[in-house]
C-alpha cells in the first residue's frame, strides 16, 4: 500500500548511505549484525555552522507535513523584495552584499557545506539598503 504522506515517501524512495548518519553507541547484537544508535547529520552540520554572514539555525522540528527551523531573526527583508522596490542596487551596494556572500560561501566550503538554493528570495538582510 502507498503512503499517503509525501515526506515519508520521499524517505521511502532516498537511497541512505553510511555518510547522512553520524553512529552512536551499540544497542546490541542480533541474529543479523549489530544495532546501533544513529542520527542524521545533515541538520547537525547546519546547527554548527557559525559566522556572521550565516544565519544561525538554533534547532529544528518537523511533523507530518512540514519541517520547521528555528533560525536567528533577519531585522529587514529578504533582497529580492528589497530589489522589487529600488528596481537595482548601485555598484557600491551590489559589491558589499557580493563580498557578505562570497565570505559566507567560504566558510560553508571550508566546512564541506554547500548550499544549492542560493537566490535573491534566500539571502536575508539585516539592514536596510540606502
Amino acid at each position: 500500500m502507498a503512503s499517503q504522506n509525501p515526506a515519508e515517501e520521499e524517505n521511502s524512495n532516498r537511497h541512505w548511505s553510511l555518510e547522512d548518519f553520524e553512529v552512536g553507541k551499540p544497542l546490541g547484537r542480533g541474529k543479523f549484525g549489530r544495532v546501533f544508535v544513529a542520527r542524521e547529520v545533515k541538520m547537525e552540520i547546519l546547527t554548527s555552522l557559525r559566522h556572521t554572514n550565516i544565519l544561525r539555525l538554533y534547532g529544528w522540528f518537523h511533523d507530518a507535513d512540514r519541517v520547521l527551523l528555528i533560525l536567528e531573526y533577519a531585522h529587514k527583508a529578504e533582497l529580492y523584495k528589497e530589489l522589487r522596490k529600488k528596481d537595482c542596487l548601485t555598484e557600491k551596494q551590489a559589491a558589499t552584499y557580493i563580498l557578505s556572500l562570497t565570505k559566507a560561501l567560504a566558510y560553508c566550503h571550508e566546512k564541506h557545506v554547500i548550499h544549492r538554493d542560493i537566490k535573491p528570495e534566500n539571502l536575508l538582510l539585516d539592514h536596510e539598503i540606502s
